[in-house]
């Protein structure tokens, strides 16, 4: 294989116990199918050569105990690197790394780190210190576990936040949308509630109109045979009829006395008193009369 991409590289003939040195080999890229092939090499040493960037699939050999990463040029390691949770001893001298990933704080059984050499966050370079001895170095792997520890801790805090914000939005949402849905809901039942109200007072309408109506035509019908019944002849008022008797009577009771009177002033010695005297000519100078109109007199003589 050529240099550059390791592939045709022997790797068990470097292997060596559980130590595989593949320093100084010009590699670009790490062989991963052929290391994971490899499980007994728990040692690696991939120093001195071009690597820009390690492959997320790198994360996958979790055999690694011991990784010689120093004097590449790497300027991040994968998100997940913390899935190398058996990794024990880190050098990552004179690279280009600025941060290291979050995950970083999985590495639970880190026991020695090397960061010397790399433009690291003044945060993160200070916390890992120097690395000049074996005991600085052990050091700066306690104290970046618990500074990415940290870090990792503050993101879920923040995360958590940003969940709990998140369904307290979509519980207001669900809040609003519930409030409208009961809105619109009111709304249909006040409509329908008015429809009805509506309906109501049209039956309401129809019904007094059609009472008027019935109401109008009997009154027509009544009218119509009303004439039917007025052809009896009409009976006179009863007071009208009580006072044209009364005036009868009074005639009668006149008519009686006059006769009474000419009778008493024909027939008895009163008729040479003054008073009897003018009624006797006045009945004889009406008798004249009468017997000068010729008709009644024809009357008179054929009566007579």
């Amino acid at each position: 294989m050529s240099r550059g991409s390791g592939k045709g590289l022997s790797l068990k003939d470097k292997l060596d116990g559980n130590e595989l040195d593949l320093s100084l080999c010009d590699l670009n890229e790490v062989p991963v199918r052929e290391l994971a092939a490899l499980p007994k090499a728990t040692i690696l040493d991939l120093s001195c050569n071009n690597l820009i960037s390690l492959p997320s699939d790198f994360c996958s050999l979790m055999h690694l105990v011991k990784l010689d990463l120093s004097k590449n040029r790497l300027q991040q390691l994968p998100l997940d690197f913390g899935r190398l949770i058996n990794l024990q001893h880190l050098d990552l001298l004179n690279n280009r790394l600025v941060t290291l990933p979050v995950s970083f704080a999985q590495l639970k059984n880190l026991k020695w780190l090397d960061l010397k050499d790399n433009p690291l966050d003044p945060v993160l370079a200070k916390v890992a210190g120097d690395c000049l001895d074996e005991k600085q170095c052990k050091q700066a792997a306690v104290k970046v576990l618990q500074h990415m520890k940290a870090i990792q801790s503050e993101q879920d805090r923040q995360r958590q936040q940003k969940l709990q914000a998140e369904r307290e939005m979509e519980k207001k949402r669900e809040a609003e949308q519930r409030a409208k849905e009961a809105q619109e809901r009111e709304l249909r039942k006040r409509e329908k509630a008015e429809e009805k109200e509506r309906r109501r007072r049209e039956y309401d309408a129809q019904k007094a109109a059609k009472q008027e109506m019935e109401k109008k035509t009997k009154k027509e019908t009544v009218h119509t045979r009303k004439p039917a019944s007025s052809s009896r002849p009409p009976q006179r008022p009863r007071h009208k009829l009580s006072w044209s008797r009364s005036v009868l009577r009074v005639l009668l009771f006149v008519l009686f006395c006059i006769l009474c009177a000419l009778a008493a002033c024909k027939l008895t010695e009163l008729r040479h008193q003054p008073l009897c005297v003018s009624v006797n000519t006045l009945y004889e100078d009406v008798v004249a009369a009468l017997q000068n109109h010729k008709t009644l007199q024809n009357m008179l003589q054929h009566n007579s």
